[in-house]
């Protein structure tokens, strides 16, 4: 079976992590192919949002660590360069909403890939776990910057320099994710999130991506600024003008993420 499962329906890319015997833990093939479907998922148009999760108990423990250790293998500096840090980068970059439909235990770097999506929904039984120090190492793809964020300093520097596991509900509670859904609504919950980014103005949701990703830099001037520009943009969309059309005609909008 192929490392990433893919596949386009209603809109909607589901990217799955499929080495549930290793559960879904990242080699090389995996992460370049993760890349390559992130690329095309921001390449199509008829895909209108991205679903991630994983196949089996988990949705990632993060690095193979056989790899690391492998002398033929990349090593760390490639590991971070060619493989996290460019999905990391696609994720918080490509204009279209992206779900982390966390299944399992996500840990390590898969933990703090869901973290990086833009929303984060978990099935009751998931966990969390900033697996790093349990063998010497700092938080990477991206943790650092996004957890604190999430979280707050001193409860992100607790999980990091302990490495605690947390349940899925105490997650919420922290404010890691948006909500937290039973096991057996889990998968059909998540994806009616999907289907609802899906049917809404696409471009709309890009651009309140990107004044998001740039509003920890600045200040709320500069934040005002950016919300006129890119609200001018977000006027002169098709969409806009659909959905004052219906809003005056008291009717549902149909948008086309135009």
């Amino acid at each position: 079976m192929p490392p990433i499962l893919f596949s386009i329906e209603n809109g909607i890319a589901t990217i799955t992590l499929n080495r549930p015997d290793k559960l879904n833990s990242f080699n090389r093939e995996m992460a370049l192919l993760m890349q390559e479907k992130l690329d095309e998922c921001a390449a199509t148009p008829e895909v209108r949002c991205i679903f991630i999760t994983g196949s089996g108990k988990g949705f990632s423990a993060g690095q193979d660590l056989a790899e690391v250790v492998d002398p033929e293998g990349p090593g760390m500096q490639k590991i971070l360069s060619e493989h996290y840090n460019p999905i990391i980068t696609r994720i918080r970059s490509i204009p279209k909403p992206i779900i982390a439909a966390v299944n399992g235990v996500a840990a390590g770097a898969g933990a703090n890939m869901a973290l990086a999506c833009d929303i984060v929904v978990a099935s009751q039984s998931a966990s969390f776990l900033q697996a790093f120090s349990k063998i010497g190492l700092i938080p990477d793809s991206g943790g650092t910057y996004i957890l604190p964020r999430l979280i707050g300093f001193q409860r992100a520097s607790a999980l990091m320099m302990l490495g605690d596991k947390i349940p899925a509900t105490e997650a919420l509670q922290m404010g890691m994710l948006y909500k937290v859904f039973a096991d057996d609504l889990f998968m059909e919950e998540s994806k009616k999130i999907a289907l609802t980014l899906s049917q809404l103005p696409t471009k709309a949701l890009a651009y309140i991506k990107q004044v998001l990703n740039l509003s920890a830099a600045n200040d709320l001037d500069a934040q005002l600024s950016l919300e006129d520009i890119y609200q001018q943009k977000a006027a002169a969309t098709k969409d806009f003008k659909e959905g004052v059309a219906a809003f005056l005609e008291k009717r549902l909008p149909i948008f086309r993420g135009e």
